[in-house]
């Protein structure tokens, strides 16, 4: 069952030791619902690239856990690398995966840079398309003079001041920028070669702000581990700027330097489709098509087998989500599919048993996601999570709230179908309504049962009266 899902991709200021990162994935980790699908570690860089996903309920609450780890763990004040930074928890991207739009993802960061503020004291600046300013939509800008440089200047130029928080970088976790992206992917390419110059040469060569290409970021630096100097760069969209065509330049460029390239890197995750534009071209197959790709062709056909089963998987798993309410949902959801395929058999109107269906579809998620607020609220220190609770638990309980009211209309309509549509499809319909009744009285019972969690107050009235009009709960 797939639902709303955020990437984040959170880089911090240490690659040399691996246990203080790890403690950093796993406070990520253990928020509910967040999954951490990649990390990297780099000693030259002196840094670190977690990726994580989670559902947009719950992502901020994952981040901020490991941005806590991170500036109790790293200190800048004691850091070299080669990569420029300005904090502990240097980038926070938030980046639409699946059912967010890049909109959403801006009040996310919105969200995390204030609350790095609030709980951690680390100000923030905002970037790409959450910046407040158009010059801090490029993050080199935010991050110009670096740790050192931004510390001092801070406290003297309002220009450098943050998005949020006072005017003085924490003492040893500096700043973070967080910011809403699409999907990028980091990508560096070693020369033959230990002169950093030549790196520095071909980065401005293909980066955008020295024009090059459009959707290209650049530098050069130098590996001292492996004595060699590197093009590092983020490629920001890499349907517009192939990786293979920037491979090429790159390897064009060091030829007229008369340097080799020796190899390249990804940097976490890298979409499939990346690839399969890369082989395509150099493989110079005339029919090629992503169908042709062994793991695409069973990704297809496991979808198509996916769905139901998937959800019964899901539901029958250890873990809080999906529950009660999900499944109450999708027997609502099932009562209207029953319903919209008689009204069309009969040659009847089956729109509203299409929109019944289509709004029972959307709670199964709907209903898991609240829970995981609710769970993600009680994660919270004791002696402030009681709003953050209260307001999830209102979430909870509306969409249970939703489901119940809507089946009921259902069960309604339902009961207008058994009398008009033939008689050939009594046991179609019969089945559908007993599934609509099972939808609201599993709904109800998740209405009920946090009810008596919900503090007194209108909210609780307003609940209570719209339950009222279904009456007495059966024994």
């Amino acid at each position: 069952m797939t639902g709303k899902l955020v990437e984040c991709v959170p880089n911090f200021s240490e690659g040399r030791d691996r246990a203080k990162v790890e403690a950093v994935a796993a406070a990520i980790a253990g928020m509910p619902g967040a999954l951490v699908l990649d990390l990297e570690l780099d000693a030259d860089h002196n840094r670190s690239v977690i990726t994580f996903v989670a559902p947009p309920e719950t992502v901020v609450e994952a981040a901020l856990a490991g941005a806590a780890k991170a500036v109790e763990l790293i200190d800048l004040t004691r850091h070299t690398g080669v990569h420029p930074r300005i904090g502990a928890v240097d980038v926070m991207p938030f980046i639409p995966l699946e059912g967010v739009t890049l909109a959403e993802c801006v009040k996310l960061a919105e969200r995390a840079a204030m609350e790095m503020w609030r709980k951690l004291k680390v100000p923030t600046y905002l970037y790409e398309a959450a910046a407040k300013r158009p010059e801090r939509a490029n993050l080199e800008n935010i991050r110009r003079g670096q740790f050192e440089g931004l510390r001092e200047e801070v406290r003297t130029n309002p220009e450098r001041a943050p998005d949020y928080g006072e005017a003085e970088l924490h003492p040893t976790a500096g700043a973070t920028v967080v910011g809403a992206r699409k999907f990028l992917i980091a990508y560096n390419i070693n020369l033959g070669t230990a002169d950093i110059e030549i790196a520095k040469r071909i980065a401005k060569s293909i980066r955008h702000s020295s024009g090059g290409f459009r959707y290209v970021k650049a530098m050069g630096v130098r590996l001292a581990s492996r004595n060699l100097a590197q093009v590092s760069m983020n490629l920001t969209d890499f349907e517009q700027t192939p990786v293979h065509r920037v491979f090429e330049c790159v390897r064009a460029e060091a030829g007229r330097h008369g340097v080799a390239v020796v190899g390249s890197e990804i940097v976490g995750l890298i979409p499939k489709k990346a690839l399969e534009m890369t082989a395509e071209f150099y493989l110079r197959c005339e029919n090629f098509q992503p169908s042709m790709v062994l793991e695409n062709r069973v990704a297809e056909e496991m979808a198509r087998r996916s769905g139901m089963a998937e959800f019964l998987d899901a539901l029958a798993a250890p873990a809080a989500t999906p529950g009660g309410g999900s499944a109450a949902a999708a027997a609502g959801a099932m009562a209207a599919a029953l319903g919209a395929m008689v009204g069309r058999l009969s040659k009847l109107d089956a729109a509203s048993y299409e929109d019944d269906r289509a709004f029972l579809t959307e709670a199964i998620q709907r209903d898991a996601d609240a829970y995981s607020a609710v769970v993600a609220a009680y994660k919270r220190p004791k002696e402030e999570r009681a709003p953050f609770v209260e307001t999830a638990m209102r979430g909870a309980t509306l969409v249970p709230l939703e489901v119940l009211e809507r089946s009921q209309a259902l069960a309604g309509r339902l009961a207008g179908l058994a009398a008009g549509a033939p008689p050939k499809f009594a046991s179609d319909v019969t089945t559908a309504r007993a599934l609509a009744e099972a939808a609201q009285k599993g709904a109800r019972a998740n209405v009920e049962i946090n009810l008596a969690y919900l503090g007194e107050g209108e909210f609780k009235a307003q609940v209570e009266r719209r339950l009222s009009g279904f009456g007495t709960r059966e024994a």
